[in-house]
């Protein structure tokens, strides 16, 4: 009995000290490996006030000027504070802040690496893995902010969810700050201003506003009828809030200008391709926007068929629509192969041949999808 006591007693002591000795100490997350959850509680750490909240209110109010979502690239509030995206390199340079975000950003870092042997490297290390991250901060319902209250800070949980945690930050009586976890989804978004870190898919893109502007310098003269996109709207979200807005993906491809006469002319012809993006905010769901955009600038009587496309982007491996645009020529028709590309995780809303018959009337609704498009042909 004296026997198997001692060997229980060496057997939990040879137990014990392997197990003291052999389990390592959990590694620190290096300070390039960035995650969303990180960066929102890094941002609820710093002592945001009325300076910083107006920089974030003028940036994502300049980005949705220039028809992108309420957005602030991380890369512009480090190099450009205040800067919408699609703003040209000058159009923030007469804008000035007492402390922009960037400079308590670089503070609290420099604070927090200072024990560190890297110390300032660490921090120059964070900014750069910023600058490459493609996050931001959105701010849903920016338009409604009372000019005062502070951020709930949060991030896209990704999956689809409609919920998340925050970090609420305020001020007591004594005007020190004061931050709780919260509970955030898209309601408390709609009443009191929430930031949410995630990723931009949008900034590489051409909005409706700046396409616009180049198809009405570029427009040919003198053109039998034209055909654009009058109005849009969309019938329901299709990303999670925390996503951001829906940004859609208009493609028109088309035989615009063709009038051929001989054979010559036909062989020669080569199809245009239509293609902007056009971003519609979650709190316009259901509303009727007009846009007038150009989607065949010169739509002759020669014309049968365009082909229509409108996705709504969710990324992924880039692919192609393989369909043809169709004319008439000596009283038969003939296609034009077109390849119209979009991504394979895109929702894609409509896609098909519209007949020039279709546009009989000078102004024709349609549903296509989850969205109505109004053409208007005149």
């Amino acid at each position: 009995m004296k026997k198997i006591a001692y060997l229980f007693l060496c057997f939990a002591a040879v137990a014990c000290t392997e197990y003291i000795n052999e389990t390592p100490a959990p590694p620190e997350r290096p300070v390039t490996e960035l995650s969303l959850s990180d960066l929102a509680r890094t941002i609820s750490e710093l002592p945001i006030r009325q300076d910083q909240m107006n920089e974030v209110f003028q940036a994502v109010c300049a980005s949705s000027e220039n028809g992108y979502d309420e957005e602030y690239l991380m890369s512009d509030l480090i190099n450009s504070p205040g800067r919408g995206v699609g703003a040209r390199s000058d159009e923030t340079k007469s804008v000035k802040y007492q402390t922009p975000l960037r400079d308590l950003l670089v503070d609290h870092l420099s604070q927090k690496y200072s024990d560190t042997k890297a110390g300032a490297a660490d921090v120059e290390a964070y900014i750069n893995s910023l600058l490459e991250s493609g996050t931001q901060i959105y701010w849903p319902y920016s338009e409604d902010w009372d000019g005062k209250t502070l951020p709930v800070v949060t991030f896209d949980p990704g999956y689809g969810a409609e919920s998340n945690y925050g970090y609420e930050i305020s001020l007591d009586n004594s005007g020190a700050r004061v931050v709780d976890s919260v509970f955030v989804d898209e309601n408390l978004a709609k009443v009191r201003p929430v930031w949410v870190i995630n990723k931009n898919e949008d900034s590489a893109f051409t909005p409706l506003d700046f396409y616009e502007q180049s198809t009405k310098a570029s427009s040919g003269k003198g053109p039998e009828r034209q055909l654009t996109l009058k109005n849009f709207t969309m019938l329901r979200n299709y990303d999670s809030w925390f996503a951001g807005a829906s940004e859609f993906f208009v493609k028109c491809g088309s035989a615009s200008g063709f009038k051929a006469s001989t054979d010559d002319e036909l062989k020669q012809y080569y199809p245009s391709l239509t293609d902007f993006m056009i971003v519609v905010k979650r709190k316009d769901v259901g509303v009727t926007l007009p846009f007038d955009c150009m989607l065949v600038s010169d739509f002759t009587s020669q014309i049968d068929k365009i082909a229509f496309m409108i996705t709504e982007d969710d990324g992924g491996t880039s692919t192609e629509w393989k369909c043809s645009a169709t004319v008439k020529y000596n009283s038969k028709a003939y296609g034009f192969d077109l390849n119209i590309p979009y991504k394979d995780k895109d929702d894609i809303v409509w896609r098909g041949q519209l007949a020039s018959n279709f546009f009989n009337d000078e102004e024709v609704e349609a549903r296509l999808g989850d969205v109505i498009v109004t053409f208007s042909l005149k």
